[in-house]
Protein backbone atom coordinates (compact mmCIF):
# COMPACT_ATOMS: atom_id res chain seq x y z
CA UNK A 1 0.00 0.00 0.00
CA UNK A 2 2.70 2.35 0.42
CA UNK A 3 4.30 1.63 -2.64
CA UNK A 4 0.77 2.32 -4.57
CA UNK A 5 0.92 5.83 -2.51
CA UNK A 6 4.74 6.48 -3.62
CA UNK A 7 4.16 5.33 -7.27
CA UNK A 8 1.06 7.36 -8.06
CA UNK A 9 2.73 10.11 -9.40
CA UNK A 10 4.66 8.24 -11.55
CA UNK A 11 1.59 5.94 -12.55
CA UNK A 12 -0.20 9.33 -13.64
CA UNK A 13 2.75 10.24 -15.56
CA UNK A 14 3.35 7.46 -17.39
CA UNK A 15 -0.43 7.48 -18.21
CA UNK A 16 -0.47 10.79 -19.35
CA UNK A 17 2.48 10.05 -21.89
CA UNK A 18 0.85 7.60 -23.25
CA UNK A 19 -2.81 9.66 -24.04
CA UNK A 20 -0.12 12.33 -25.50
CA UNK A 21 1.39 9.33 -27.54
CA UNK A 22 -1.45 7.59 -28.61
CA UNK A 23 -2.70 11.29 -30.24
CA UNK A 24 0.35 12.02 -31.88
CA UNK A 25 -0.01 8.62 -33.51
CA UNK A 26 -3.55 9.13 -34.63
CA UNK A 27 -2.04 12.87 -36.11
CA UNK A 28 -0.01 10.70 -38.29
CA UNK A 29 -2.35 7.97 -39.65
CA UNK A 30 -3.21 9.09 -42.71
CA UNK A 31 -6.51 6.95 -42.24
CA UNK A 32 -7.52 9.48 -39.58
CA UNK A 33 -6.68 12.41 -41.38
CA UNK A 34 -8.22 11.49 -44.22
CA UNK A 35 -11.12 10.41 -42.28
CA UNK A 36 -11.17 14.35 -39.87
CA UNK A 37 -10.55 15.93 -44.18
CA UNK A 38 -13.84 13.91 -45.07
CA UNK A 39 -15.96 15.40 -41.87
CA UNK A 40 -14.41 19.03 -42.55
CA UNK A 41 -15.74 18.65 -45.80
CA UNK A 42 -19.18 17.35 -45.04
CA UNK A 43 -19.28 19.96 -42.70
CA UNK A 44 -18.39 22.76 -45.38
CA UNK A 45 -20.82 21.08 -47.57
CA UNK A 46 -23.77 21.49 -45.16
CA UNK A 47 -22.87 25.13 -44.01
CA UNK A 48 -23.09 26.51 -47.11
CA UNK A 49 -19.25 27.11 -47.94
CA UNK A 50 -19.42 25.37 -51.35
CA UNK A 51 -21.09 24.14 -53.90
CA UNK A 52 -22.50 20.73 -54.36
CA UNK A 53 -19.69 19.75 -57.73
CA UNK A 54 -16.81 20.76 -55.59
CA UNK A 55 -17.79 18.83 -52.89
CA UNK A 56 -18.67 15.48 -54.70
CA UNK A 57 -15.13 16.24 -56.43
CA UNK A 58 -13.13 16.55 -53.20
CA UNK A 59 -15.34 14.04 -51.64
CA UNK A 60 -14.72 10.95 -54.76
CA UNK A 61 -10.38 12.08 -54.17
CA UNK A 62 -10.72 11.71 -50.17
CA UNK A 63 -12.92 8.72 -50.52
CA UNK A 64 -10.04 7.27 -53.05
CA UNK A 65 -7.21 7.78 -50.98
CA UNK A 66 -9.04 5.90 -48.09
CA UNK A 67 -9.89 2.74 -50.35
CA UNK A 68 -5.73 3.19 -51.71
CA UNK A 69 -4.86 3.15 -48.08
CA UNK A 70 -7.51 0.10 -47.40
CA UNK A 71 -5.91 -1.88 -50.67
CA UNK A 72 -2.29 -1.52 -49.38
CA UNK A 73 -3.29 -2.75 -45.88
CA UNK A 74 -5.08 -6.01 -47.46
CA UNK A 75 -1.95 -6.02 -49.73
CA UNK A 76 0.23 -6.11 -46.90
CA UNK A 77 -1.40 -9.46 -45.40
Amino acid sequence: MIFDLLASPLTGLTWIADQIHERVMDDFDPKTVLSKQLLQLQMAFDLGAMDEDTFDIKEEEILLALQAIEDEGEDDE
